[in-house]
């Protein structure tokens, strides 16, 4: 199959349903069902559920661009976590309902914070010793306090009740940044296209403003970020649902250490109207801030780089090779 083919009805889709008015609705407490019941529908929501099982047997590797356009259109609602839930629970025999699936790595008694667990309906926790995907309700969200955050704390005093499910090879923390780089590839590239419009339209001292040689060195670093997050989400996405380690901190490293680069620059090339509420340019800086830190920032999966290196008795590049890039 053509993935343009894919992508191009679901990007339209997207489009359509995750409008700037539509995310900040949700944002301030509408419902996210309008969004929801189009993705279901459409039933992209099992593409990688196998065909055996009513799917479209895509694999990781075909969905990472539609997983980029999810954060190109600041989706907001946990789609490709549930695509991931729903082919766990399929491979494992299990139905499941149609509402959101978000996903949390947690302990009995501990808060945790969960992506999307605000919009979520579900969630598929990772105890440890094995899955239970349990009602959100249970987990009794309450919002992190920041402003436009869609995320939740949540907290199980007992052992979640649901579905169980086995345990996967490294957990779900994995897959959830891989996830969440695909996420902030495709919101980096969002930026990176509106910085390079407005500086192109922004006129000062009778020319663009993106004619100035300091204003074009800073896009070019930016260019740069938006490509290398790209192609490590890629690279991520490139193992299957269950990702090796070494792919996967990879990506969310590489992912989360551009982010603040690529919104500080966009920032700065907008000034002032970058931060206003009306401007949809803080709906993406906001999104990459807050995705650089979920599911581990660069600092914690550079750690695991570094101990799965020295733990090694190979060379660095032999070492890259048969880890990162197997």
């Amino acid at each position: 199959m053509d993935m343009n083919e894919l992508l191009e009805p679901f990007d339209k889709m997207l489009e359509a349903i995750s409008t700037p008015a539509q995310i900040r609705a949700v944002e301030e407490g509408a419902p996210v069902a309008p969004v929801w019941d189009e993705l279901v529908q459409s039933g992209f929501l099992d593409a990688l559920v196998s065909e055996d099982a009513g799917g479209a047997g895509l694999s990781m590797a075909d969905m990472e661009p539609l997983f980029e356009a999810l954060g190109r259109h600041a989706v907001p609602a946990p789609v490709a976590e549930t695509m991931v839930a729903r082919k766990l629970l399929a491979d494992a025999g299990e139905s499941w309902l149609q509402g959101p699936i978000a996903m949390a790595v947690a302990k009995v008694g501990q808060d945790v914070v969960v992506p999307f667990g605000m919009v979520a309906e579900h969630v598929l926790i990772d105890l440890g010793d094995g899955l239970v995907l349990a009602g959100a309700a249970d987990g009794r969200p309450v919002p992190t306090g920041v402003r436009g955050s869609l995320d939740a704390r949540m907290r199980w005093d007992s052992e979640p009740v649901g579905i169980r499910l086995p345990a996967v090879a490294g957990g779900l923390r994995p897959v959830a940044a891989v996830l969440r780089a695909a996420a902030m590839a495709g919101a980096a590239g969002r930026l990176l296209e509106m910085t390079a419009a407005y500086a192109n339209e922004r006129v000062q001292f009778g020319k663009p403003i993106g004619r100035q040689q300091a204003l074009q060195q800073n896009m070019a670093v930016m260019a740069e970020d938006a490509v290398a997050c790209r192609l490590a989400a890629q690279l991520g996405c490139g193992g299957g649902v269950i990702p090796a380690l070494a792919a996967a901190a990879t990506a969310k490293s590489m992912t989360s250490a551009a982010a603040g680069r690529i919104a500080a620059t966009a920032h700065a090339v907008h000034g002032a109207i970058g931060i206003s509420e009306e401007y949809d340019l803080q709906l993406y800086t906001r999104r990459l801030y807050e995705w650089r830190l979920a599911d581990g920032s660069e600092g914690y999966w550079n750690r695991l780089l570094g101990q799965a290196r020295l733990a090694s008795k190979q060379g660095s590049v032999d070492w890259v090779r048969g880890e990162v890039f197997a």
